[in-house]
């Protein structure tokens, strides 16, 4: 990737609107193709990167996190929040905006929204755990919680597993009813389900998606069959959960980064010494995944910097042919670097 503007002192940015046009521009799901394939490279050189927990500023309302990495050469970071009572106030719960720099020199390379591009991240990343762990010929997904995600989820799902019917629940039956809207016409069988339990009839794997900051039970031992793959997502901060313990024990459990997942996902619930398999050693032949037709495999996803990072790259590599970005007047870029406050005063008016 080429990291240095065409302008030392300007600095490509790609607002939610731009965001919005490439994704047409590119397609939904070749995108969400595309991301995945970025990932899952990027997990395969999961060892040359810098790996930290997210920093988190914590509240009663939601959170705020900075999620930082590098691998050497570029640096990225995410700002997010997550603030399940927004929806209330016809706030969206996640907003975010990404950066990445050159570390070299320490310019930063590219600035995006990315409230639009952590969902297709976030998809794009089930999906592509998917494609590794879920049975084979898996065509049928229950999702469950019908929020900002679903649609993604699905979509990639389709584009990555070759997923053929999800079926929709929420607690909100105006909320299943709008992701049963937008996913009409997309070449899925969508079918609107007045329980987690029928959600689930004939679904090989399971998405869990739901809102609320709270010890929740989605998922009850008995709900969940041999054989499935399980994509928890929901469960993405202390306190926060989705599965009941039991399913855990049941379960392989596949994550990003353990000492991230400990603190904030499914398997804060367990023991500190519980075991996990690190997805990118899947992906690196180390260890196997999916190893019989009746396993359980869970992915406890809480979403991961690297991921964010392989986001950027992928916008990055791909605005240089289009109008889809604009040139950010960021960075100060004086004549001479030792006299910043001679260009100041030459502006004087």
């Amino acid at each position: 990737m080429t990291l240095a503007p065409s302008d030392k002192a300007l600095v490509p940015f790609v607002s939610v609107d731009n965001m919005m046009k490439l994704v047409h521009h590119i397609g939904i799901e070749p995108m969400l193709r595309g991301l995945a394939d970025y990932i899952e490279a990027d997990f395969r050189r999961w060892r040359l990167f810098d790996k930290t927990p997210r920093i988190a500023s914590h509240s009663e309302e939601g959170v705020i996190e900075l999620m930082p990495t590098s691998d050497g050469e570029v640096y990225g970071f995410k700002y997010v929040n997550g603030h399940p009572k927004n929806t209330k106030s016809g706030l969206q719960t996640v907003t975010a905006f990404g950066l990445l720099a050159n570390v070299g020199n320490g310019y930063p390379v590219l600035l995006s929204e990315m409230t639009v591009l952590t969902a297709l991240r976030t998809a794009a990343t089930s999906a592509m755990v998917a494609k590794h762990l879920a049975p084979k010929g898996a065509d049928t997904m229950a999702m469950i919680g019908a929020g900002a995600q679903s649609e993604f989820q699905s979509l990639a799902m389709k584009a990555l597993v070759g997923l053929k019917s999800v079926r929709l629940y929420d607690i909100d039956p105006a909320a299943t009813e709008k992701a049963a809207r937008n996913l009409t016409g997309l070449g899925l069988k969508v079918v609107q389900c007045r329980s987690p339990e029928e959600s689930m009839e004939g679904a090989q794997i399971i998405t869990t998606c739901t809102a609320d900051k709270q010890y929740a039970t989605i998922l009850t031992d008995n709900m969940v069959g041999a054989g499935v793959h399980i994509n928890a997502i929901g469960g993405d901060c202390p306190g926060k959960t989705e599965l009941a313990p039991e399913v855990l024990h049941r379960s392989t459990i596949f994550v990003e980064y353990p000492e991230q997942t400990r603190i904030e996902g499914e398997i804060q619930q367990l023991d500190p010494d519980h075991p996990v398999t690190e997805m990118w050693q899947v992906l690196s032949g180390e260890v196997p995944g999916r190893t019989s037709a009746e396993q359980i495999t869970l992915f406890d996803s809480v979403g991961f910097a690297i991921e964010d990072f392989s986001a950027l790259r992928y916008i990055r590599d791909h605005i240089g042919a289009t109008d889809y970005y604009m040139d950010l007047d960021l960075l100060a870029d004086p004549d001479d670097p030792r006299d910043l406050f001679g260009m100041l005063q030459r502006a004087a008016p």
